[in-house]
């Protein structure tokens, strides 16, 4: 059997449980025998992307396009949140309710709370977002890396940092779910929008079963399985329409700035 999972959106593991459940009975409908029995919930998601036997997994498009050349590209969902726009997402950028009335600069000599450095939505697209504003390749004065985004939201609360960028796919989750985890917090600004979290396959997947690995998606999407994971439609998106996320991370460059954790904190 192959391996199985949709790790990005998983605040309620349940219904990501439901869903997958779902689709495997159309995966094997449709025949494709070599789907798995269960979902997997690998610790190692680098690991688990590269896997050979890989049938289908969720990752973010800046690994796609950093560091998983060999994958196979199945499409993306499109979700029904506020900051989607058809397939493609962005972050809300948020802060406590106290710096609400600032703008993105009032936040120089902040500091940042994000989920990872690959992350997109986290990551990559607010550093695109503030390089214009940087000096001397600097904008926060502490960047801390919390392991995902409903952590950095509690870093936020805590006033252990001012800002994080949060997936909008997320944000709704977890204001459905979770509204205690968003208490006390404001949207001051946004990201620019990019194609939607990859689903992705082994590049030994065969083009048969490519091809009903991509009928099942756009088959469940009608499904109310569908529903509370806020998916309402799926697009084979080509890996070009990608680029976007590459010209992000090289236009922050062109300001200066690498990354977002400071000099000095480096050396720390």
């Amino acid at each position: 059997m192959m391996l199985m999972s949709l790790p990005m959106y998983a605040v309620s593991p349940a219904d990501v449980e439901a869903f997958a459940g779902v689709l495997r009975q159309k995966l094997r409908q449709l025949g494709l025998a070599s789907t798995p029995d269960r979902l997997n919930w690998p610790q190692d998601l680098f690991s688990h992307w590269q896997a050979p036997d890989l049938l289908l997994s969720q990752t973010c498009g800046f690994p796609l396009m950093e560091s998983l050349p060999q994958v196979q590209l199945v499409g993306t969902f499109s979700y029904h949140a506020p900051g989607c726009d058809g397939f493609r997402y962005r972050s809300f950028l948020l802060a406590r309710e106290e710096d609400a009335g600032l703008h993105l600069a009032g936040f120089r000599h902040r500091r940042l709370a994000f989920n990872s450095t690959d992350s997109q939505s986290g990551y990559n697209s607010l550093r695109a977002l503030v390089a214009p504003l940087a000096k001397d390749g600097t904008f926060f004065s502490r960047a801390t890396a919390t392991g995902s985004h409903r952590e950095s939201l509690h870093y936020v609360q805590q006033n252990l940092a001012d800002l994080a960028a949060i997936d909008c796919v997320t944000l709704e989750l977890l204001r459905r779910s979770e509204p205690r985890s968003l208490s006390g917090l404001a949207v001051i600004g946004q990201t620019a929008a990019v194609p939607g979290l990859p689903l992705i396959t082994s590049p030994e997947t065969s083009a048969e079963d490519l091809a009903i690995l991509r009928q099942a998606l756009h088959d469940i999407v009608d499904e109310p399985i569908s529903h509370p994971l806020l998916i309402e439609g799926f697009t084979e998106v080509p890996r070009q329409a990608y680029r976007v996320i590459s010209q992000m991370k090289a236009l922050a460059q062109a300001f200066g700035v690498s990354e977002l954790m400071p000099a000095l904190q480096k050396t720390t």
